[in-house]
């Protein structure tokens, strides 16, 4: 019976670290969260999906709708080198599609702000990161 001791381990190492990023992920959501929480926002939805994408964290303070995007990696600047343009174009048209459902529709107060959260776990927010 023969037995493959390269490919194994290469595709468990791969698949842990995958598991590793996701649940870092996760937990840079979850204290954004809480950050956002702390400063009077409610968090009203996490990982709202529509058709068009999916916005990482909904918040509501009053009349205004916050849309958090929430990037984790080494630095904060590594974080932010992860959102491409198409991303941004995704983002946009989520929040459109979210705003479709709100009583005032695109008329809505919008903030859309951009989270980068660090190895330590220091977060920097970027409000109205991606207006013109």
């Amino acid at each position: 019976m023969p037995f493959d001791f390269v490919s194994t381990p290469a595709r468990r190492t791969r698949k842990a670290r995958g598991l590793q990023n996701h649940l870092a992920g996760h937990a840079a959501e979850a204290s954004v969260a809480r950050l956002y929480e702390d400063l009077g926002i409610a968090i009203c939805a996490r990982n709202w999906r529509g058709i068009t994408g999916e916005i990482d964290l909904v918040g509501r303070r009053g009349d205004e709708v916050i849309f958090v995007e929430v990037k984790q990696s080494r630095t904060h600047d590594m974080a932010a080198s992860h959102i491409s343009q198409a991303q941004i174009r995704r983002i946009f048209a989520t929040v459109d599609e979210f705003l479709a459902g709100e009583p005032k529709g695109l008329l809505t107060d919008v903030r859309i702000d951009l989270a980068l959260v660090d190895g330590r776990g220091r977060i920097e927010v970027l409000e109205n990161a991606f207006a013109g």
